[in-house]
């Protein structure tokens, strides 16, 4: 199997450089190395350039649009087996690459473990987990592998969605009877936000998204483990429950302003699409 990695960059200079050393010193090298950039206007553009010229797999490609339309141009260009997506500012394990190809020998869709640094209160929080058909779909896009032609059967990621488009996607690929796995060897180290303004901005758009995933596929409240949102143990602290107000806050938001009656009409077009 070849695996074609999809990376996505807005104004990523400070991090990019890291992830593609990462990259480039994988015991198994991947296909290629995708980078669709939305327009930067730091140097991550022409940090990408020196590297595209020394290694010939690494290109890249600019697309203004959502992630997720960077995403699919990004596939869209891959020539691999497996489209293997990372965020921008992280970093991959040495045998992140021969992991995925092994479990892709026995699974559709691989996930990854993600291993947060930086501030402790915020790297040691957990996904609230949701759980489709007994499978947790909340695995995000900083690791996470999709066989190629699963990913173009299901549609790829769905425009739409300003957050969550990859918990759709995984939300998809499930209903759809493909198999996700998790294989925790498989190691992605993400930096974890740096202060308090930015991680509260985060648990707001992780509501936000959260609730795009109602508006959907329907009701949702049914898949969560509801002791597991708010249970807080000695490892967890009070940043928990910041990060679960605002959340709440974030979904009423999405809920009352986040998606005016002209969005409507474009999330029927692409639920029908997607039968």
């Amino acid at each position: 199997m070849k695996t074609s990695v999809i990376v996505i960059t807005r104004n990523a200079d400070l991090y990019i450089q890291d992830l593609l050393d990462s990259l480039i010193g994988q015991v198994k090298q991947p296909h290629e190395v995708i980078v669709t950039d939305a327009e930067s206007i730091d140097d991550t553009q022409q940090i990408v350039k020196r590297y595209a010229k020394r290694y010939k797999f690494i290109k890249l490609y600019r697309d203004a649009g959502t992630r997720a339309q960077g995403r699919n141009y990004g596939v869209l260009k891959a020539t691999g087996d497996i489209v293997a997506f990372i965020d921008a500012d992280a970093m991959a394990n040495a045998f992140w690459i021969q992991e995925i190809e092994r479990s892709c020998t026995r699974a559709d869709v691989v996930a990854g473990q993600e291993i947060r640094f930086g501030f402790g209160g915020f790297s040691r929080l957990p996904r609230v987990a949701m759980l489709h058909k007994g499978v947790d779909i909340t695995y995000p896009s900083v690791n996470l592998a999709y066989k190629k032609k699963v990913f173009e059967e299901i549609k790829g990621f769905d425009p739409w969605f300003k957050e969550a488009e990859e918990l759709d996607l995984n939300y998809r690929a499930v209903d759809a009877g493909y198999s996700l796995i998790f294989n925790e060897k498989a190691i992605v180290y993400h930096r974890a936000r740096e202060d308090l303004p930015s991680f509260i901005k985060q648990s707001f758009w992780y509501g936000f998204g959260r609730k795009e995933l109602t508006l959907k596929h329907g009701d949702l409240w049914l898949k969560y483990l509801p002791v597991d949102m708010v249970k807080i143990d000695k490892e967890e602290s009070m940043w928990k429950l910041v990060r679960l107000f605002f959340g709440f806050f974030g979904y009423i938001f999405c809920k009352f302003f986040g998606h005016k009656a002209e969005t409507k009409e474009k999330l029927r077009r692409s639920q029908a699409s997607e039968r």
